[in-house]
């Protein structure tokens, strides 16, 4: 069972509407009992299939991993951080730091403010910052390259995504008094000019299925072999190049200890990693990558929104998931 789910839930992180029909033929099931298990996974929180809104389509060019070290107990900074409107992910971990965040904001002075106000909160003795250069995998940063407009419509089917990335055609037709076939053409167009990605969130952490490993490398040589190596990857569930302390950070995800050791040997192995630093995802407190489409978004993705930021910002690789 757990590699039918891992399976089942790995297509849908490639591509969260995948038809019934299709998931069973990628996972070698008959399709009544990928229905069924599909169903019962969403029912019990072990996985949401939902859309997020491309970073760079919102003005979002400068993604940055925070890690925080607290004085005593970090309920209290956990919560600061899960409120703030730029955080995607929070979680608590094992390691040298306390907390990891991802946080999303339009520029670096805006970046820089709000290192200041997390610095301040009560309850953090430290923090250590790493900005992603390159998103390399994930599942919820797609390939926006500007000249998308979208209109009311349009952000009311994104907006019904995010709560829903499967509902049907004639579900969201039905919502925004629209043909279902008018509706397929627009949610494709989001799809296929990187506005929005459609993917699955997977529940992790200790007392879940699956465990998560956060993992820094620190690169002497090539970076390239290293990222092709670990591109394709199953147990790599997000990979980013960064600008810190760490030449490159990812995500292992997989269902045993045990596995995760494995994981981190193989990378370990690999020519040109130099060291590597690692944390265990204990607790994802928050992992949100909805958002509310206002005006200025709009008027944004009007004037080609995007990728070309050049603020420091990280351009998207297929896709962005739990970071970390």
């Amino acid at each position: 069972m757990v590699d039918f789910d891992a399976d089942l839930i790995r297509t849908l992180q490639d591509d969260g509407r995948t038809s019934i029909h299709d998931l069973a033929a990628a996972v070698g099931q008959p399709r009544a009992a990928v229905s069924s298990r599909l169903r019962a996974m969403r029912a019990d929180g072990t996985v949401r299939v939902v859309a997020a809104v491309d970073p760079a389509f919102l003005g979002q060019h400068v993604l940055a991993h925070v890690a925080v070290r607290t004085d005593g107990t970090t309920d209290h900074v956990a919560a600061h951080l899960r409120d703030l409107d730029e955080t995607v992910f929070v979680s608590a971990t094992g390691g040298v730091h306390d907390l990891v965040t991802e946080i999303r904001v339009g520029t670096m002075p805006a970046l820089h403010g709000l290192l200041a106000r997390i610095r301040s909160l009560p309850g953090v003795a430290d923090i250590s910052t790493l900005i992603y250069s390159t998103v390399i995998k994930g599942f919820f940063v797609s390939e926006y390259r500007g000249g998308i407009r979208i209109d009311a419509t349009d952000t009311a089917l994104i907006e019904l995504l995010q709560t829903d990335g499967r509902a049907s055609f004639r579900e969201l037709g039905e919502a925004v008094r629209l043909s279902p076939s008018a509706v397929a053409t627009r949610v494709d167009r989001l799809i296929e000019g990187g506005v929005i990605k459609i993917s699955a969130v997977e529940a992790r952490g200790l007392t879940q299925r699956q465990l998560a490993l956060g993992v820094g490398l620190s690169l002497a040589g090539d970076d390239d072999a290293v990222i092709d190596a670990i591109r394709s990857w199953r147990g790599v569930d997000f990979a980013a190049r960064s600008l810190g302390r760490f030449d490159l950070i990812l995500t292992l995800v997989e269902p045993s200890a045990s596995a995760l050791y494995t994981s981190l040997e193989r990378i370990r192995a690999l020519p040109g990693v130099r060291h590597t630093e690692s944390w265990f995802h204990l607790a994802v407190l928050k992992e949100d990558y909805a958002r509310t489409l206002r005006p200025a978004d709009l008027a944004a993705a009007s004037a080609g929104g995007g990728a070309d930021g050049g603020t420091g910002a990280a351009s998207g690789g297929r896709a962005g998931g739990l970071s970390r």
